[in-house]
């Protein structure tokens, strides 16, 4: 069976998330820990008992997902058996999952990948002033109508497409005005559904260019080494081993759009024969079930999930 482990972004977090494996097995707890101690901050605690108002917070959230797929991949490894290099193929992670992807596959050290994970959610938040920016998620419409019908650069100023998720699921971010004219423009175009989503700023466009830089500067200061097994990079939609990609696609990735629909489907064409979403949520899971219909998806994030899918191994 070829794999691919895959890790999800923002959006999945909820109170509670990873406390059941913390509660189960020392080697979650273990990750917290380290976790906690890189930040200096009880996340763990936020994460367990909230408010959500707090964990939802952009440089909390994004630490905060990281952790919990780190301690259920920890799991896997202690409980199940689990050796990345021999049991998968590629890891890709949704935009801030790549982080832990590659925390997974040994290329990023554990309190690195937290503390960069903060100062990303940190410098996402402060790009742009809170009102100036906005996303919208446009349901029922093909990419390319997308492109050429509703991030139109008129204007209303600028929009574009910030992650490919799935057939049919395209989310865009920009300028406040020009997400509000681009929601009116896939109505006309005939997407079932168009609406702005809850968040703080405009991730995945250009606008996100000063949290950009910070990440530069953050990733140059990292030891980076190559993964033990190929990342598929959300920028260009094919793996790479080279430290030196990884660490330029990451400063991209700020700006630049998730392509995950074509991620999964390059995964699936390069012999992948079964996706393995692990982490808080199933939002992967079903955005895989939308783009492939003969892989087989596992899900790990609780010790059911966990003993299930040992059996696989």
């Amino acid at each position: 069976m070829s794999r691919a482990f895959t890790f999800p972004g923002q959006g999945s977090q909820v109170v509670g998330m990873g406390k059941a494996m913390a509660e189960a097995f020392a080697s979650a707890r273990e990750v917290y820990q380290e976790v906690d101690e890189a930040l200096g901050q009880n996340l763990s605690q936020l994460m367990w008992e909230g408010p959500s108002e707090e964990l939802t917070l952009t440089e909390n959230a994004q630490p905060a997902l990281m952790a919990a797929s780190m301690a259920a991949m920890r799991c896997l490894e202690t409980e199940a058996g689990l050796d990345l290099g021999k049991h998968a193929a590629y890891v890709a992670g949704h935009s801030l999952g790549e982080y832990s992807a590659l925390a997974a596959a040994g290329a990023l050290g554990l309190a690195d990948t937290a503390k960069l994970l903060k100062t990303r959610g940190k410098a996402m938040q402060k790009a742009v002033p809170v009102g100036e920016g906005a996303m919208a998620a446009l349901l029922g419409l093909d990419i390319s109508v997308v492109d050429e019908k509703v991030t139109m650069m008129e204007n209303a100023g600028m929009c574009t497409i910030a992650n490919d998720n799935a057939p049919g699921q395209v989310v865009i971010s920009g300028e406040k005005g020009a997400v509000e004219a681009a929601i009116e423009r896939a109505k006309a175009a005939g997407a079932k559904r168009a609406m702005p989503l809850p968040v703080s700023a405009p991730f995945h466009c250009p606008l996100m260019q000063p949290a950009a830089d910070v990440m530069a500067e953050a990733l140059a200061a990292v030891t980076l080494n190559p993964p033990r097994v190929p990342l598929v990079a959300n920028v260009i939609a094919k793996p790479t081993s080279d430290p030196e990609t990884i660490r330029r696609m990451l400063v991209d990735q700020v700006t630049g759009r998730v392509r995950w629909r074509e991620s999964v489907l390059w995964m699936v064409k390069s012999g992948v024969t079964a996706i393995v979403e692990v982490g808080t949520g199933k939002i992967l899971t079903g955005m895989a079930k939308r783009i492939t219909k003969d892989v087989p998806l596992y899900h790990v994030d609780t010790p059911e999930d966990l003993e299930a899918f040992a059996k696989t191994l």
